[in-house]
């Protein structure tokens, strides 16, 4: 059995922009996949037929579509697997960007791995390595965290980790958030950090309204900014 990870778009309506031709030619063999959301993924798979010569067209109703998410466990993985042991090739689609990265769906993978199943990564968007690669910042040294926590108190401790650590190692700190939480986090950040520390926001990549920018903490505070509810991402080094 062959595992493709298919990514999906980051930015709403990007598809022709973002997604290569060869994730195209690959969603025409599949009939499986395993999704984290199984609304959004019908509806970006029927985005992409739509891409596609009507005659190699696949019908949404005819795919099959499993959801896997943060509450799917190992030995779900291994049933849906043996349900589906006839089929040649599934399918693995995160919510946004990238299958495996900071997605469930690296548990479909590690399960792919110990059934000595194929696993083939297509090309597509990730959000955390184009705001690396736009951010200036060290791209050979870096660290992906995640969401940080909600907690005020708590997320001002963690800041203040993150940024010795970045300035300990030269490491790049990334992290994510929730859009509505965006700006309680920005605040945060130039509450606690020191005045020369770097900070890169990379707000809607590849999206309508992207904007990314990196300035020190001190330039940071002499400017005015609200941070939008959007899909974004934070870099410190």
């Amino acid at each position: 059995m062959k595992i493709t990870l298919i990514p999906t778009i980051i930015a709403d309506d990007t598809e022709v922009k973002v997604i290569p031709t060869g994730v195209h030619d690959a969603v025409k063999n599949i009939d499986v996949y395993f999704v984290e959301n199984a609304r959004t993924a019908r509806r970006y798979l029927s985005k992409l037929m739509k891409l596609l010569p009507e005659d190699t067209r696949k019908k949404i109703h005819d795919i099959q579509i499993e959801v896997v998410d943060k509450n799917t466990s190992e030995s779900e993985i291994i049933s849906y697997f043996k349900s589906y042991k006839n089929y040649r090739e599934i399918g693995v689609l995160s919510e946004s960007g990238c299958p495996g990265i900071a997605d469930p769906g690296s548990l479909v993978v590690k399960v792919a791995h110990q059934k000595n199943f194929q696993v083939v990564p297509l090309p597509g968007p990730s959000s955390i390595y184009l705001a690396l690669m736009a951010s200036g910042m060290n791209g050979q040294n870096f660290v992906f965290h995640g969401y940080l926590p909600i907690d005020v108190k708590a997320l001002g401790k963690r800041i203040s980790q993150l940024e010795a650590s970045s300035s300990q190692s030269n490491q790049t700190q990334i992290f994510i958030e929730t859009p509505y939480r965006n700006q309680r986090v920005f605040e945060s950040l130039l509450e606690t950090c020191n005045r020369d520390t770097k900070l890169c926001v990379a707000v809607d990549i590849t999206g309508s309204n992207e904007f990314i920018r990196t300035n020190s903490i001190d330039q940071w505070r002499k400017s005015s900014i609200n941070m939008p509810k959007l899909p974004t991402v934070f870099l410190l080094n």
